[in-house]
C-alpha cells in the first residue's frame, strides 16, 4: 500500500496510490491523516486497506505534500552507510577523518523543519553555505514502539519507507566541531515522499536501487545491498536502550557521489533541478530556489 498526504479543500487528507495507473484515491475522512495510519497501529492500517475510498484522481492533479507532518522528535539518521562514500570522501572531510572504519552505525540527527514535500523547492542561501551537496537516501518509518529490539525482530517495528535527500551544507558540517547537526538542518531542505510505501510491499530490502539526477545528470547510482550496516542492524543499534516510537523517521545513509568528494565538486545553486529515485518507492522532483534564511 503506498499512503500519500494531500490537501482537499484546505484539509490534509490521505490517499491511496496506484503508481502503475499514476491515480490516487483520496481515504474518508475518518481514516485521518498518514501520521494517524502510523501511529494508529494495525488496526488502523487494515482500516485504512478496506474502507472506500473516492474515485481516482491523475496523480498529475494534485499536489503531494510530504507524507509525514508530526514528528515526535528530530529526524534520526545515519551516516558513512555505503563503504564506497566512506571511501571516497578520505582527506576531504577539513582534518575530521575517522580512524578507520567505524566498527557501529554512525548516528547523529537533523531537525524536523528541514522537511519538505516531494515537488516542493529547496530552500538555498548562499550568504549561509557556500555548499549545498546532494544526497539520496532510502527513510523508514517506525511503525510499533520498540527499545533494545534484536536484528531478528527489527522488521516487525517498520511500518514503511519512503525517499528522501538529506541536503547537507558541508562547510557548516565541519564547522561546528565535529558534530554534523547544523549542517543537516537547515529549514526546508530535505525532500521526503513521495509517499509512505508500507514494508510488506518490498520483497528485498537489499535489492532497493537508489539514484540522484542533477539537472539530468546522474550522479548517484547504487544499490541498497551495498550498505554497511543493514536496516535490521541499524534499528537494534539505534534501540539499545533507546526507546523507538511510532512515527520516527530514520534515513539509512548516502551512497558514493556525492558533489563534496568529485574532483572538481559539485555543489547545487539556484535553479538545478534535484531528482531522487529509489526503485519501488518513487520519485522525488525538487528545485534549487535562492531563499533569504539568514
Amino acid at each position: 500500500m503506498k499512503l500519500a498526504s494531500l490537501a482537499v479543500d484546505g484539509v490534509r487528507r490521505s490517499g491511496v496510490v496506484d503508481e502503475s495507473e499514476q491515480t490516487v484515491m483520496v481515504l474518508p475522512t475518518e481514516i485521518g491523516t498518514v501520521d494517524d495510519i502510523v501511529r494508529g497501529g494495525p488496526e488502523a492500517l487494515e482500516a485504512a486497506r478496506t474502507a472506500a475510498p473516492g474515485a481516482p484522481v491523475p496523480l498529475s492533479q494534485v499536489r503531494l505534500e510530504a507524507p509525514l507532518h508530526r514528528f515526535n522528535r528530530d529526524i534520526l539518521c545515519t551516516g558513512w552507510n555505503y563503504w564506497d562514500h566512506f571511501e571516497e570522501s578520505k582527506g576531504k572531510r577539513d582534518g575530521q577523518d575517522p580512524d578507520g572504519r567505524p566498527e557501529h552505525p554512525t548516528f547523529f540527527t537533523k531537525g524536523p523543519d528541514t522537511v519538505i514535500g516531494p515537488a516542493d523547492d529547496i530552500a538555498y542561501d548562499p550568504d549561509l553555505s557556500a555548499k549545498w551537496d546532494y544526497e539520496a537516501e532510502i527513510a523508514l518509518v517506525i511503525g510499533r514502539d520498540g527499545r533494545s529490539i534484536p536484528e531478528e525482530k527489527a522488521m516487525d517495528h517498520v511500518f514503511g519507507l519512503l525517499v528522501a535527500n538529506d541536503v547537507s551544507q558541508r562547510d557548516l558540517q565541519r564547522a561546528h566541531g565535529g558534530q554534523w547537526l547544523k549542517g543537516k538542518s537547515i529549514d526546508a531542505t530535505m525532500p521526503l515522499g513521495p509517499w509512505l510505501t508500507t514494508a510488506d510491499e518490498i520483497d528485498d530490502l537489499t535489492g532497493l536501487r537508489v539514484r540522484c539526477e542533477v539537472n539530468g545528470r546522474l550522479l548517484q547510482d547504487a544499490n541498497s545491498g551495498q550498505m554497511a550496516f543493514s536496516v535490521p542492524r541499524i534499528i537494534a543499534e539505534l534501540s539499545r536502550g533507546m526507546t523507538l516510537r511510532a512515527g520516527d523517521v530514520i534515513l539509512t545513509g548516502t551512497p558514493s557521489g556525492i558533489g563534496n568528494a568529485r574532483d572538481p565538486q559539485i555543489f547545487l545553486a539556484d535553479g538545478d533541478v534535484v531528482v531522487t529515485r529509489v526503485s519501488g518507492l518513487g520519485e522525488l522532483r525538487n528545485t534549487v530556489r535562492r531563499t533569504r534564511l539568514t
